[in-house]
């Protein structure tokens, strides 16, 4: 059936939309009603409930919290756990060196900040948001942006339910609905498929560098009483990952011995052979770590692309109609790991713009005062005293560019740098070698009981999709994912992908490439990582996806 054939689509006025229920989001929400309790609002989210797409670390910088809900400590939150003890190692193959605390830049420094489950967060600012009166609608996807005759953007609509994989209509077809507003939010998180239809459309990265990603993998244990200690903040650099492969560990200790373990591999990395996953899994078994999780029950698993460019890759945030706000904004600082406060900043930036903007009768137009603002802004300051810690560790390796990054952060905190601003480079999808000059990594076998092969941890990702539905991993070429991607590179997205999704089966004597949709937990990775930029991630069916219960 052809859109003219389509029945039309129902549509529904507010003053303000917002895509995505993260912290950002959601801070926007609650931000917008504080100042305009008339003001409507609603807040479209793709997981199947609040907090079922989101994954964090989490140790959080609580400035967000304290300037949109000032009196939160006298609540029952889920924030229960401080940071008590702060500890930063350089791993060797069976060795740790501890850092010391003195050592480090003030502002890497983690007490007074949390330990905490951001998707229980999440859902807590929900009801907060509820309680104002925002309208949420968690498991509507946000499929198309919406503009009107001018261009300008107008809202979104989410997307078409019960289209089956070859096309046709199943008797639970449901026509999506257009979500129209005077300004429109997009709180998509990394790598966001709509705001990267933006920022082409209205040419947001004219001027900035590249945006750099890594790729966050995530467990989170139950572990023995004795091994427990809350406000534990444990953070590591080095093995398994060579010098030249940036990367690193966190551990957190908080609730009732729960103990969240990840780690990152910046997606620069230049080894096709190489295995985010089973570098993670391969972490786990360092002896610094191993002991923590001996006979303890693993309980969680997901992954999640990460912002890394931090304040050189900015895009402009604002066109006709809407803004750019959180981690679709690139607002994580790199060096603590840390994007939720920044992200709840931007949102009630963003907010106040808007709130502005609607009292003075505007509608639809560009929230220029936002984009000014931000830099000047508590982000601005925080994402301004590390901007070189990542090009200097790409540049210098893991050893001396952490170094160097150091002591641009201690020049920093005295309001200058040896440096100035440094640039990325080359975009991530550009970083692979050839994989005839690289060498395969032979990873050992999971255990079953401190490491994992990736089925078993989807499995615990609770990632579900609707299998007859179109496909949302679209490869543009097949011809040149076939000569390229597996000929040039050896197939690295069957490693780089973190839920199996890709796989190249020998068919007859020739490779096929092989998606394995189902298995997909929205990681972005081959969006980013694609070394041809030959795949593109869009919204499958709402609801579709991870539902993680407390990452």
């Amino acid at each position: 059936m052809s859109a003219e054939d389509l029945p039309a689509r129902e549509a529904m006025e507010f003053d303000v939309v917002i895509v995505g229920a993260g912290p950002a989001g959601l801070a926007a929400a609650i931000r917008l009603k504080q100042l305009s309790p008339d003001t409507s609002v609603v807040v479209v989210e793709k997981g199947s409930e609040v907090g079922a797409h989101i994954l964090s670390g989490a140790v959080i910088d609580p400035i967000g919290l304290d300037r949109l809900i000032p009196h939160w400590r006298d609540e029952d939150t889920p924030i229960k756990t401080e940071v008590s003890d702060d500890r930063f190692y350089w791993l060797g193959t069976s060795r740790a060196v501890r850092l010391p605390n003195f050592m480090l830049p003030p502002l890497m420094s983690n007490h007074g900040n949390y330990v905490v489950s951001l998707g229980s967060i999440c859902r807590w600012l929900a009801t907060k948001a509820e309680a104002l009166g925002v309208e949420i609608y968690p498991g509507f996807a946000a499929a198309e942006v919406l503009f009107d005759g001018a261009g300008s953007v107008a809202g979104v609509a989410t997307g078409d339910m019960g289209v089956a994989k070859d096309g046709h209509h199943k008797d639970s077809f449901t026509r999506g609905m257009e979500l129209r507003a005077k300004y429109t939010l997009f709180a998509e998180g990394a790598r966001g498929s709509l705001s990267k239809i933006l920022e082409q459309r209205f040419a947001l990265r004219d001027g900035r560098e590249p945006q750099k990603f890594g790729l966050g993998l995530k467990e989170l244990w139950q572990v023995s009483p004795e091994k427990h200690h809350p406000g534990l903040v444990q953070h590591t650099f080095g093995w398994p990952l060579d010098n030249r492969t940036g990367g690193g560990s966190f551990l957190y200790h908080f609730d009732d011995r729960l103990v969240s373990v990840g780690f990152v591999v910046h997606l620069g990395y230049e080894n096709p052979y190489l295995s985010p996953y089973e570098e993670f899994q391969r972490f786990k078994t360092h002896p610094l770590m191993r002991a923590t999780f001996e006979g303890g029950k693993r309980l969680a698993y997901g992954a999640r692309a990460l912002t890394e460019g931090g304040w050189q890759s900015v895009p402009k945030l604002t066109f006709p109609g809407g803004a750019l706000v959180g981690c679709a904004a690139g607002f994580m600082n790199v060096p603590r790991i840390k994007g939720s406060h920044n992200a709840m900043l931007s949102g009630m930036l963003a907010a106040e713009h808007v709130a502005a903007a609607l009292k003075a009768g505007r509608a639809n137009d560009e929230l220029a005062d936002y984009e000014t603002a931000w830099r000047a802004s508590a982000i601005g300051t925080d994402l301004w005293k590390v901007r070189n810690a990542k090009p200097l560790w790409s540049r210098f390796g893991t050893l001396f560019g952490i170094a160097l990054g150091g002591l641009d952060m201690w020049t920093n905190t005295a309001g200058f740098s040896l440096f100035g601003t440094l640039g990325h480079g080359k975009p991530d999808w550009a970083t692979f070698k050839p994989a005839a000059q690289c060498a395969p990594i032979a990873y050992p076998r999971p255990d079953g009981k401190l490491t994992f092969d990736r089925l078993s941890s989807v499995f615990l990702s609770n990632t579900n999709h609707e299998e007859d539905q179109p496909l949302h991993l679209k490869v543009a070429d097949l011809a040149l994912q076939k000569t390229s991607e597996h000929d040039r590179y050896g197939g690295p997205s069957a490693r780089y992908c973190p839920a199996g999704v890709y796989e190249w089966v020998e068919e007859g004597g020739s490779p096929r490439f092989v998606i394995n949709a189902q298995n997909c937990v929205h990681c972005k990775t081959c969006d980013i990582k694609d070394p041809n930029q030959n795949i593109t991630w869009v919204s499958p069916e709402g609801g579709g996806g991870p539902n993680y219960p407390n990452m």
